[in-house]
């Protein structure tokens, strides 16, 4: 289960599978934008939006430094199981408590008494310190043994340099938690620019760090050890300047009653978390034992499929989430707010709209990654020690993934619906069934010959596809969906994009006969024309059956161009 993330770096921003409980209060109502005039939300999500752009960029420059310098060699597998054991302490134990915990308690605590929104915070910070401080001597430890657990398919020596790299990238974990805290607080103190860029930061400075350590010092791979490190740290360095007037102190009560408070709200997403990183265990270890470079090629793929559904599923779920919030929540007679009528039929039609726009955005994406995906692998990352066959796998790896992109992509808003309605435990135990489903589709094959790369992307995308349609069953279950316009959307969206398909696989086949020799510019050019011809095409389709979402999508690009132009 190669995890197709929503954030390709150590990210210390809330998760998206997880940020759905950032969003609410106890009592079900938003909080961090409940005392926010629209134009202020405007701002922070620009910026928020800006941030996420520039390290998805960024993000991308950093695979394609990764693959020009070390190519898919075990070296980039090794380092990829390395970094992964401090992101997975991260992403357990603070990654999943910022979103659940402590952005709302500090959001409240800001708005009431800010004395006590420092002692709160002095203690969370020195807590995590020694809490990551204690996992940073268990990994610098026991690296071997945890290396042995995540790629035990290693040989003997690639076993003992991820182990070294390991202990090398352990430090991260004690930044990005701070890090992540930081970002918490700053959130709260709505002050979003800082946290908004510090993933950027992190990539460009690992980015940084291994031009210089590598072409100057001559170093190897542990050059991305320690600009994973010297990113973390950045991280942190870059978003103090938010905590102005903050008064921080070193605090270990334990017994503070806000301390009790934030366990009780993180305890509801740990199911779900646990069995996220145990999957990346599984998988991590079987994809050690296909070959040492299919951790690398399955890392790539990763990267490229990240794009869509970063900049489209998760920001079309944060958009619905607190108007889905406020729907679920029961009124608010203190606040003024009357009696709602059909609170379930409205649910379901900002759902709807949601995953209907989705679709319209996430199928054309999919259809033209892999109609183009050996040029596009072949443009990015096919350079230094990136070899042409390195180019094929992970091609092959990205269209295999794909065939359960679109799936993850709807799978989102369907997962931020139950976070909405305050339910976390069904998705986890959804995710178990995941896991299940992974393993058999996964492992099925052994029986008749050797465990191959190409399984376990597979897997992979029958997991996420038979998980949003558990979603999709479940959610429709509690709040019905039919007529408001899915099926009606799809049948217009899906032939579109399969056309748009059909067209930009025979423009990508002409202009290779125009371009064979295969160089960067070649390459550019016939990513550019067959995604040209492919947008052309599904765009003109969507208008002549006008599907509604088409005109919505101009809406919302027009309206910025207008207000420069005023």
């Amino acid at each position: 289960m190669e995890q197709i993330e929503l954030e390709g770096s150590s990210s210390c921003q809330p998760s998206i599978s997880s940020v759905g409980q950032t969003m609410m209060s106890e009592e079900g109502r938003t909080l961090d934008r409940s005392s926010l005039d629209g134009t202020s939300i405007a701002g922070a999500a620009s910026l928020i939006a800006l941030g996420n752009i520039a390290s998805r960029v960024l993000g991308l420059l950093r695979e394609m430094t990764i693959a020009y310098l070390f190519g898919a060699s075990g070296w980039v597998s090794a380092f990829e199981v390395a970094s992964r054991v401090p992101r997975m302490l991260f992403d357990l134990l603070i990654d999943g408590l910022v979103s659940s915990a402590l952005v709302p308690v500090f959001s409240e605590l800001a708005e009431r008494d800010r004395h006590e929104l420092w002692r709160v915070a002095s203690l969370v910070l020195s807590l995590v310190t020694l809490l990551m401080g204690l996992a940073l001597l268990v990994m610098e430890i026991g690296a071997h043994q945890i290396a042995w657990l995540m790629s035990g398919g290693f040989d003997a020596q690639l076993l003992h340099t991820t182990a070294y790299l390991m202990r090398l990238t352990s430090p991260a974990v004690v930044f990005l938690s701070l890090s992540g805290v930081t970002t918490g607080l700053l959130y709260a103190l709505k002050r979003f620019t800082l946290p908004a860029f510090a993933v950027a930061v992190f990539n460009a400075s690992l980015v940084l760090v291994a031009l210089v350590l590598t072409g100057w010092l001559g170093l190897g791979v542990e050059s991305l050890a320690v600009g994973m490190v010297v990113g973390s740290a950045a991280q942190v360095a870059l978003q103090l300047p938010g905590l102005r007037g903050a008064r921080l102190r070193f605090s270990v009560n334990v017994h503070h009653p806000m301390l009790r408070r934030i366990v009780k709200l993180y305890i509801p997403i740990v199911l779900g978390l646990v069995i996220s990183q145990v999957g990346i265990v599984i998988d991590r270890n079987l994809a050690s034992r296909t070959g040492e470079q299919s951790i690398a090629w399955m890392r790539y793929a990763t990267s490229v499929v990240q794009f869509p559904l970063g900049l489209v599923s998760a920001a079309i779920a944060m958009a619905i989430l607190p108007t889905l919030s406020r729907l679920a929540s029961p009124p608010n007679p203190a606040l003024g707010e009357k009696s709602r009528q059909e609170p379930a039929a409205e649910f379901a039609k900002t759902l709807s709209q949601g995953i209907r726009m989705v679709l319209v955005l996430i199928l054309p994406a999919v259809v033209g990654l892999f109609t183009i995906a050996e040029p596009l692998i072949a443009l990015v990352f096919q350079h230094g020690d990136f070899t042409a066959y390195d180019t094929q796998q992970t091609a092959l790896a990205l269209r295999l993934y794909l065939l359960g992109t679109a799936f993850a992509a709807i799978d989102l808003p369907l997962v931020f619906a139950f976070y909405a309605r305050q339910n976390t435990l069904t998705p986890a135990l959804v995710g178990v069934l995941g896991v299940v489903v992974y393993l058999v589709v996964a492992l099925a094959p052994v029986l008749f010959r050797a465990l191959r790369m190409t399984d376990l992307v597979l897997a992979n995308s029958a997991q996420l596809t038979v998980h949003a349609i558990v979603m999709l069953w479940l959610t429709h279950r509690e709040v019905p969906l039919g007529g408001h316009g899915l099926g009606n959307t799809l049948v217009k969206v899906l032939p579109a994009a399969l056309a748009m398909g059909a067209l930009t696989y025979f423009v990508q086949l002409r202009l290779h006969a125009y371009f064979p020799g295969g160089t960067v510019l070649e390459n550019f050019l016939i990513v550019a024309g067959a995604a040209a011809a492919g947008c052309g095409v599904y765009g003109g389709l969507l208008f002549l059956m006008r599907v509604e979402e088409m005109y919505m999508l101009l809406t919302l690009v027009r309206r910025p161009f207008l207000r420069w132009m005023r």
